[in-house]
């Protein structure tokens, strides 16, 4: 799994990023998704940041690319805790 954080002060950049990278993932927090990790989807973000976001940042923006290990652990407290959890509405 790898996880991509945002912080984008500019708010048409930041929505046009929005729009990008929930193509790939689900969002865990506002400017934070959840993204399967797999070689191929992972370059085509690479790329796209590189080619079309990276020049368009200012010296505060900032994007994470976070990749996680089979042995790492995550807890959740509060509403997230209800991510793992499978709904059934009948």
């Amino acid at each position: 799994m790898v996880l991509v954080s945002y912080d984008i002060s500019d708010n048409k950049l930041r929505t046009k990023f929005n729009k990008f990278i929930r193509k790939f993932g689900g969002r865990l927090q506002f400017s934070l998704y959840e993204i399967e990790n797999s070689p191929a989807i992972l370059d085509n973000i690479v790329s796209e940041i590189r080619n079309n976001f990276e020049t368009k940042f200012s010296e505060e923006d900032s994007v994470m690319i976070i990749t996680l290990s089979s042995s790492c652990t995550i807890e959740t407290y509060g509403y997230a805790r209800h991510n793992n959890e499978e709904l059934i509405i009948v």
